[in-house]
């Protein structure tokens, strides 16, 4: 596995809380979108970890194939 797969074309909107840790799944294959659940393994993907410095809504990116892992920069239009 050399691409990340695609679990979406679109990115995942999600409410963060300053403080805690999130974990982007960088692979595509997690069953916990758009989180790690460890289906990395085994592959040369790693989870991007994401610490927010204030609480509100972000963007993950859900075709992961950002230039800004791991927020959406509007690739997936293009893909």
């Amino acid at each position: 596995m050399t691409e990340p797969a695609m679990p979406q074309k679109a990115p995942f909107k999600v409410e963060v809380t300053s403080g805690k840790t999130y974990f982007w799944c960088a692979c595509g294959r997690s069953g916990n979108q758009p989180f790690c659940d460890g289906s990395h393994k085994g592959s040369p993907f790693s989870p991007v970890k994401f610490a927010p410095e204030k609480d509100g809504a972000v963007f993950f990116c859900g075709c992961k194939r950002t230039g800004n892992q791991p927020l959406c920069d509007g690739t997936h239009k293009s893909v």
